[in-house]
């Protein structure tokens, strides 16, 4: 009887030692305190989670020195420069456009290119020619290569946060415009081609800030779809990249990634170009986004082009007129 007894009471002192364990013992996570009361307590947090929108809108991005290296060309009226900055501790290059008279600080016009395969890349490849005249016309630009391009650090070796390092790496940017003296802060724009176009949709979600914004052929789809839907011209048809996928859907929730759920969240005003003959970009994509847009009471100037590519290349005089009187308007 007694030794039943003494069985008992030490079953009942190790059930409350582990219900304080669990219940009253705070615990840290990364270094910080989580309450057992807290519903992160039993949620551990996975590696993708700090690229989520709403984590990046809560992230606090310092900004770092925007450091001008090297000339890379003198033209008569602006010096492109290669110039770096940090984005979470790795080094950022890219183009900088300088205008060459002295008037005081100038707008900042953030250009952001889409794919190029790393093997043929170099600086500015993608923007220069349309950066090249805003700064004929007194702009600063500031075209980023990303990681992995150009003179930069290396980007991650997962494949999705490569991709999800890239809307990071312009908020770091647009932290770092205040570094530079002649720049003024409180004028900024942006200019998105193809992909690019997405990141800067991206931005303008994430930070909810008005941003005036160029978008050249972006791309507008959703995310994982609009990863999938280019993946066959990969040499391996994107098995690799259709594995990644499927092992994050099985861990996260897209929509937090996807900017078609944060449209509502669009402040700025956009201007859109798209070339009818266009073999990578559906005319029905964009229209349904510029329709659904102005249904949302967004203000979109929306302009097709007939016979026009990817690049948009036969009307691209008329394009680039439009974009200064764009910019100008906000100047």
């Amino acid at each position: 009887m007694i030794k039943r007894l003494f069985f008992l009471i030490l079953a009942a002192l190790l059930l409350l030692v582990i219900l304080r364990v669990i219940f009253l013992l705070p615990i840290y996570q990364n270094n910080a305190l989580i309450s057992p009361l807290s519903q992160n307590f039993f949620r551990q947090e996975k590696p993708l989670d700090k690229y989520n929108f709403e984590n990046l809108r809560g992230k606090e991005c310092q900004g770092s020195e925007i450091k001008l290296e090297k000339v890379i060309k003198e033209e008569d009226v602006y010096t492109s420069y290669l110039f770096s900055y940090q984005t979470e501790g790795k080094k950022v290059t890219g183009m900088a456009n300088m205008p060459n008279t002295k008037n005081g600080q100038r707008p900042v016009v953030i250009m952001l290119r889409g794919y190029v395969d790393d093997e043929i890349y170099f600086t500015g490849l993608g923007t220069r020619k349309a950066a090249g005249v805003f700064a004929e016309n007194g702009f600063i630009t500031l075209a980023p290569d990303f990681l992995s391009f150009g003179g930069s650090d290396t980007s991650s070796a997962d494949i999705l946060e490569s991709r999800f390092e890239r809307p990071l790496t312009v908020l770091n940017l647009l932290a770092s415009v205040k570094s530079i003296p002649e720049a003024n802060p409180n004028k900024i724009f942006m200019w998105g081609h193809s992909n690019g176009g997405q990141i800067a949709l991206s931005i303008l979600e994430i930070t909810q800030k008005d941003i005036p914004t160029v978008l050249w052929a972006p791309v507008t789809e959703g995310f994982p779809e609009s990863v999938l839907q280019y993946i066959g011209e990969l040499d391996d048809k994107g098995m690799k990249v259709k594995t990644a996928i499927d092992n994050f859907l099985l861990k996260y929730e897209p929509e937090k990634y996807s900017i078609d759920n944060y449209y509502p969240d669009i402040q700025a005003t956009i201007q859109l170009h798209l070339g009818l003959a266009d073999p990578l970009i559906n005319e029905e994509e964009i229209d349904e986004f510029a329709k659904m847009m102005a249904d949302l009471g967004k203000n979109v100037n929306y302009y097709k082009y007939p016979r026009n590519d990817h690049n948009l290349s036969k009307d691209w005089d008329l394009i680039i007129a439009r974009d200064l009187q764009f910019f100008r308007k906000y100047f």
